[in-house]
């Protein structure tokens, strides 16, 4: 098997006195879907956050053990956070667009990255593409982003985060404030990205997962009870722990 695009090697995390990831090792494929999946407080936002060094300002954090993109330790000394950042983009469970227009919400990232402003106009137009938002937009390009219904904020934020052009894109439950069919654009739009970006996205819906996930994930009390392709999971468990969530028989 080639080697994993995004992994974590003995990952553990504390907040304070509480251990809420213990010893985690997991591999997500490039140009591959993975969901996490588990109870609420199991520790999947937790170990998503680690992917992008979201926790290194959080009082009382503290971590052991490697995060690697393409085999490069991101919390090596050596590597700058706004760079990991950059190729590690990560879209939210509440939208969360600018206090700006649609166009400078994705604007405004381009250019404190130093992307040309000859460049940026494409980009954003792309990316507005990219996230099935431009037909919806294109002639009101600098209406306030947070007059978007709540699908639309969503597809904007994704939008923001494409048009750095990332290798992996995180996603923490996109669509658990989302009525079905803003979910369903926002899965089309998910399975559409797999094309050009590896994506973990941490999901509460089962069904969900087995719609557009490649392979899941199952976590319980801070550890990886079991991961494996999308059909196994849901259709084949090896552990009864794992058969026991995916079934509804605790949650």
């Amino acid at each position: 098997m080639q080697q994993p695009k995004l992994s974590a090697r003995g990952i553990s995390l504390w907040f304070g006195e509480k251990q809420v990831l213990k010893d985690i090792d997991i591999g997500f494929q490039d140009r591959q879907i993975t969901a996490l999946i588990g109870p609420s407080g199991c520790g999947k936002s937790t170990l998503l956050r680690c992917f992008n060094r979201m926790h290194d300002r959080t009082p009382g954090v503290r971590l052991s053990g490697h995060c690697y993109l393409d085999q490069e330790d991101i919390y090596a000394k050596s590597v700058f956070v706004a760079a990991i950042r950059r190729r590690i983009g990560m879209v939210f469970q509440k939208a969360n667009p600018f206090a700006k227009s649609i166009y400078e919400n994705i604007n405004y990232g381009l250019k404190i990255n130093g992307v040309q402003e000859n460049q940026r106009h494409e980009l954003i137009v792309q990316s507005l593409k990219e996230s099935f938002l431009w037909d919806e937009v294109q002639h009101e390009l600098h209406k306030p982003a947070a007059q978007l219904s709540g699908g639309q904020q969503q597809r904007l934020c994704i939008a923001r985060a494409v048009a750095l052009r990332p290798e992996v894109i995180l996603m923490d439950e996109p669509c658990s404030a989302l009525d079905p069919l803003s979910t369903a654009k926002i899965e089309e739009l998910i399975k559409n990205l797999k094309a050009d970006y590896t994506i973990v996205i941490v999901t509460h819906n089962m069904q969900q997962a087995q719609r557009i996930a490649d392979n899941t994930v199952f976590m319980y009390m801070g550890r990886i009870i079991e991961a494996d392709t999308t059909p196994n999971i849901f259709n084949n468990a090896t552990n009864e722990l794992t058969s026991s969530y995916v079934h509804g028989k605790f949650g």
